[in-house]
Parts: structure tokens; sequence; C-alpha cells
């Protein structure tokens, strides 16, 4: 019987035909996303501007983009802004509302189920241009509907505001995910777990804290990684405000736009970038850490326990 060659694979191509068919993903991902990646580190240790001097003979300027973000009180402000709508749109308004839809929805059958997760869907489905400017008609200071339905006319909630508003508008617009992916991990509990506690007289919390949380603990983790990262570079609170009112909405994105597009500082906005790519590694890192944490957790108490 003849031995296959190491040239064959498992679908059987070889590995000339593997390789055509891996090439043009390969490519694709070089142009779009390792070039530009870096040409970014490459700008940051640049003084490249977008117009005059510097645009046509950038210099080389190795950490000081960086040392100057870090001792920028803008920067560190913006920092501060976006983790607070990390945390505040992300981690408790999106992950809680979701999972307390999921939770009261899947026991619901019938058309309220259906308008609930057709309403939430949507709001996401949207493109987020159109439903920055929906929401800006919403809170409006002088036609908005918000001030016509409580009967506030002249109440600039986007001013007074700005960080709320912008936090409140995520939490409607990202939730549906954390609802959807919450419904999936609801389903593989099994009912006879909850109703072991329930005869055992766990009241609700109980049969959240000790039998739904710790079985659907790992899709609550890869949840939180993708909304933490997903909110901590959007982009979109800058159709509501702009930034303002003096800086008091300015999240990351929103700075590096202002630092790089509108002050031409290519070269410290591409610093910033690459400070916020750090910043992103270590959410990854720290959430990776929790579930291996708990993967091991369940090695050892398959094993029968930590040997002794």
């Amino acid at each position: 019987m003849a031995r296959p060659t190491s040239a064959a694979d498992a679908a059987g191509l070889g590995r000339g035909r593997a390789v055509a068919f891996v090439l043009p993903a390969l490519v694709l991902i070089a142009v779009f996303l390792i070039f530009p990646a870096l040409w970014t580190v490459y700008l940051g240790l640049t003084d490249y501007r977008l117009t005059g001097l510097a645009a046509a003979d950038p210099a080389f300027v190795g950490l000081g983009n960086y040392t100057a973000a870090l001792r920028d009180p803008r920067f560190l402000s913006s920092l501060w802004l976006t983790l607070l709508y990390v945390g505040g749109s992300a981690i408790i308004g999106q992950a809680g509302l979701g999972f307390a839809l999921a939770w009261i929805l899947r026991t619901r059958a019938g058309p309220v189920r259906r308008v609930v997760e057709g309403v939430v869907l949507l709001s996401w489905i949207l493109p987020g241009t159109v439903v920055g400017f929906l929401w800006f008609a919403l809170l409006d200071r002088d036609d908005g509907t918000l001030n016509a339905l409580l009967h506030t006319p002249g109440f600039a909630w986007l001013l007074d505001y700005p960080l709320l508003s912008i936090i409140v508008f995520n939490v409607w617009r990202g939730t549906a995910f954390s609802m959807m992916l919450y419904s999936a991990a609801l389903e593989n509990v099994p009912p006879s777990h909850l109703e072991t506690a329930r005869l055992a007289g766990a009241g609700v919390w109980q049969q959240l804290r000790d039998v739904v949380l710790p079985a659907i603990r790992r899709h609550i983790l890869t949840n939180l990684l993708l909304i933490s990262l997903w909110t901590f570079n959007d982009f979109t609170p800058f159709v509501l405000t702009g930034g303002g009112p003096e800086g008091r909405s300015e999240i990351l994105p929103v700075y590096v736009y202002r630092v790089a597009l509108r002050d031409g500082q290519l070269g410290v906005g591409a610093a910033i970038s690459f400070l916020i790519l750090l910043i992103n590694l270590l959410f990854a890192l720290a959430y990776l850490r929790l579930l291996r944490g708990r993967r091991r957790e369940r090695e050892i108490a398959a094993a029968g326990g930590p040997p002794a």
C-alpha cells in the first residue's frame, strides 16, 4: 500500500494547490492588515504631518510622540472618559440589559417575544451613523422628541450630560448582541438543574448565582471581551457630540481623529493609535487569563481535586 506523500494534505489537494487557494487571502491580510499596522508603527516614530515640511520630509523622533501623548492632560482625560464609556455602556449597560432581556424572554413565547427581539435587533442592524442622527433628533434642545415628550423645551441633554447621553445611546444600540449571545447560552443550561434548585427552596437570585452564572461563565467572559473591544474603539459618539462640549465626551477614537486629521499631526495620532492597540491587548489578555483560570479549575475538579 502506497504511503501518502508529505505534499498531500487532508483534502488531497497537494501542497501547491493548497497554497494557491490560501494565497489570495494571505495577500489581502498583508495588504489591508499587516502593512497598515507596520506603517502606523513607523508613522508613530516620526513627526509626520498632513501639510508643511514635515509632510514632505518627516524626521525620526523615536519615542517622542509616545512620551508627549502620555504627558498630555487631554490624552489622559480621553483615556479616563473612554474607560467610563466602556464600563457604563458595555460592561454594565449592554451586558446587564442584554442578560436581563434574555432571562426574561427565555420562557416567553408568541408575539411579545418576537416584538421585543425585533425592536432590539433593529437598533443593532441599523448603520451607526443613521442611529447617531436619530438620537441627535431625539435629544436636540430645540426640536428634540424627548423634550417634547417631557415638556422640557430648550433642555440641552447633549450639552449638560454629554457622557451620559453617549452611554445611553450605546447601550440602546448594542444590547442586541449580548441578548442573542446570552439567549443561546441559557438554552444550554439544563432545566433539571433549575428545577432541582427550585425544589430545594432557592429563589431566583440564588438560581442565578449558583446555577446559571457558573454554567454560562465562558459566554459571559467572551461577550464582555467582544463588546469591550468594540466600545473602546467606537467612533459613532462623534456624530452626537463631536467630543464636546469642551472635551467632556472626547473618547480616545475621537481624540485620535482630532489630533491626526483636524490638527494634522499624523505621527502623534499614529502613536496614540498604537497605545490604543496595546490597551486592547491588555483587555484581551485579562479576559483570556480568566478563561484559562476557569478551565484549570474544571480540570482539577475532574481529576478529583488538587494533588496532595
